[in-house]
């Protein structure tokens, strides 16, 4: 092998901060002295240099796994955040901020952001109070999630809150039925982003058996009526409009409220923070949901 040698690319790329990107690949190429002229040892310094850079984005992708691992490792016991205590909250605050130190600074990339989130943690009172809900024996709450629909794109796109729910005996367990709430983004600034809620729908209803063997028993003769019955039903879908502010306004600053910060999001977690005390979400990336 020759001493002072060209790099290609790095097989390690860090995924954490701005200042890190791809990085020279630890593949020797051709000489580096006859490439551009310079002598055999300043290659080698490079060489040295450019291996150096490699292992270090290795030690810091480790430490990030890390993180998130005590992350969710923490939150693991607390329903979501509905059953936290005041001790388990300041260790879970205490390991996303570590979390979040890896990408301080850095602009926000929708592509990264888009997909489909299962929520782990919360802090938000209106999805609280959705899990509180829950404790009534007439209503079990299955998963939350979050669908971005922004791809490809620069400062603006879609999302879908979605809670699966269910009512015991009437629907099927867990997600017999789905509501779901979309609202418009842009990006107000480098990690913020400003919604505008468009709608919330009720829908995707899905009968328990027993409800289905009541309208339509199976060993009785299945007359239109029961059958147009069980069709109305599983095509039920109700959308009421959920307009926060006149879209046709060129003015984008959008109420505290409704401002959005993603602290963290990489290829398998996402955090946000609603601004205006609207509290913390902490997200692990899913499959993907079917289209509304």
């Amino acid at each position: 092998m020759e001493t002072g040698t060209v790099m290609r690319r790095c097989p390690l790329q860090s995924h954490t901060h701005g200042y890190m990107h791809a990085f020279p690949s630890c593949r020797l190429a051709q000489p580096f002295g006859r490439a551009l002229g310079m002598p055999s040892g300043s290659g080698k310094q490079l060489t040295i240099s450019r291996l150096h850079c490699c292992a270090a984005a290795a030690v810091e992708e480790t430490q990030l796994q890390d993180a998130k691992y005590n992350l969710l490792k923490a939150v693991q016991e607390t329903n979501r955040g509905f059953t936290a205590s005041a001790d388990q909250r300041a260790f879970v605050e205490e390991s996303m901020v570590a979390v979040e130190a890896f990408n301080a600074g850095t602009p926000l990339d929708l592509n990264k952001l888009d997909g489909t989130w299962l929520l782990q943690y919360t802090t938000a009172s209106d999805v609280l109070s959705i899990l509180q809900a829950a404790r009534l024996p007439f209503l079990e709450v299955g998963q939350i999630f979050q669908k971005f629909e922004c791809y490809g794109n620069v400062d603006e796109g879609l999302v879908r809150n979605v809670v699966r729910w269910s009512v015991p005996g009437v629907l099927q367990d867990a997600d017999g039925a789905t509501l779901t709430v979309t609202a418009k983004f842009f990006v107000a600034s480098s990690r913020n982003i400003a919604l505008e809620f468009e709608e919330a729908a009720l829908g995707s209803i899905m009968m328990s058996e027993q409800l289905q063997g009541l309208i339509a028993p199976a060993l009785l003769p299945r007359t239109f009526l029961n059958l147009e019955i069980l069709q109305l039903i599983r095509g039920f879908n109700a959308r009421f409009p959920l307009r926060t502010r006149d879209t046709n306004t060129l003015d984008r600053r959008a109420p505290l409220g409704l401002l959005y910060y993603i602290s963290f999001v990489d290829s398998t977690m996402l955090i946000g923070r609603a601004l205006g005390n609207g509290g913390i979400f902490i997200f692990s990336r899913t499959q993907p949901l079917q289209s509304y």
